[in-house]
């Protein structure tokens, strides 16, 4: 059984600019952490979600390698394996684990992107890169860690994982505060109460003042 008014966003897959005005659209990226599962690093996961009109509304993300599956519904919640997720609870950088992902072009990025990192080494307990963005805002959303941000990003990086922190409590946003879309290619997830000091941080790399609008 087909869906013939809906279509497949996937890196894999060329976009059929003729199929844009369809409103249904599956997300898919069957391994994030390509260079981990390339290398055997045990990082990577398969990712799914359907946007409905641009916005993400069902969503599973599953690691293999843990036999961890993580789903979410808009204006339901949040699971892990069906256990109901929330996000953390801390309440400044100086208790918060982050977490980010380097850009395939960081080779001609350093400058930007290891000033930005060395930003929040200085700010917050600690900081790691692990190599799958969807995981890492899965685990966001799960409270294995407390904040996430990354640019350079495509849809099926941000789709399912966005939502799993929106509905285990936490914000996205884009770098600048404006509200987030999955198309817009950047990410600063966190559990809320983090939220505006990351942006605060990456305004000042950036060299403006914070928005601050949810």
């Amino acid at each position: 059984m087909g869906f013939p008014d809906h279509a497949v966003l996937a890196e894999e897959l060329e976009n059929e600019a003729e199929r844009e005005h369809l409103h249904h659209w599956w997300v898919f990226d069957p391994i994030d952490g390509t260079v981990n599962y390339a290398h055997g690093l045990p990082v990577f996961c398969a990712s799914l979600a359907l946007e409905v009109d641009g916005r993400p509304e069902v969503a599973a993300v599953y690691d293999p390698t843990r036999h961890e599956l993580f789903t979410a519904e808009r204006g339901v919640g949040a699971w892990l394996n069906g256990t109901p997720l929330h996000v953390t609870d801390a309440g400044t950088l100086l208790d918060a684990m982050l977490c980010t992902g380097f850009p395939y072009d960081v080779h001609e990025t350093v400058d930007e992107v290891v000033g930005l990192f060395g930003a929040f080494i200085a700010q917050a307990q600690a900081v790691r890169r692990l190599g799958s963005a969807a995981l890492d805002l899965c685990y966001v959303a799960a409270g294995r860690l407390d904040g996430f941000w990354e640019q350079r990003l495509h849809p099926w990086d941000l789709s399912a994982a966005s939502l799993l922190v929106e509905e285990a409590g936490g914000r996205v946003t884009r770098f600048d505060g404006t509200p987030f879309d999955t198309r817009c290619g950047q990410i600063v997830a966190s559990n809320g109460s983090l939220h505006d000091e990351m942006l605060a941080i990456i305004a000042s790399r950036e060299g403006r003042a914070p928005n601050r609008t949810d």
